[in-house]
């Protein structure tokens, strides 16, 4: 099992979203440990964003990610990262595939809807920007026989 962040970006929020992408999540069988709706502050983007802080383009993003609320998800399941990342489609909406979040519902780079996590290390990193420990709910779903093997 893996867990990643999934952020709903401005974007998503203002468009009202969150329910159609969240249902995407749990229609694969993702499971949702933790969630909220937040403000980012620029010095919170300054951290999530870290490695962009010094590149032209990063007051645009420091802009938009701080324009309206997001809600932070962390997401469990097999293989979370890729999985999530598939689901979400390329990062420019302009060429994401057609059934990926970003393919159906994005014609941005910036203005696309969601972030998640590319790597194990940044998806520990982030969940530390957004989540304390206590925060994730672990439970057992009644329907997991259902949704992967037991040596899954």
């Amino acid at each position: 099992m893996q867990r990643t962040l999934v952020l709903l970006k401005p974007d998503c929020v203002q468009r009202r979203l969150m329910g159609t992408i969240i249902s995407r999540f749990e229609d694969k069988g993702l499971k949702i440990i933790a969630m909220k709706m937040l403000q980012v502050t620029p010095e919170l983007s300054r951290q999530h964003y870290a490695e962009h802080v010094e590149k032209p383009f990063y007051p645009s993003l420091e802009s938009f990610i701080t324009s309206a609320p997001v809600v932070a998800m962390a997401i469990d399941g097999l293989e979370a990262i890729r999985v999530v990342r598939d689901i979400l489609g390329a990062t420019s909406g302009l060429k994401a595939a057609a059934g990926t979040i970003r393919g159906d519902y994005s014609s941005s780079r910036q203005m696309n809807l969601v972030h998640a996590s590319d790597s194990e290390e940044s998806a520990t990193r982030e969940l530390g920007l957004y989540f304390n420990e206590s925060e994730f709910c672990s439970y057992e779903e009644s329907t997991a026989a259902f949704l992967r093997a037991d040596d899954e």
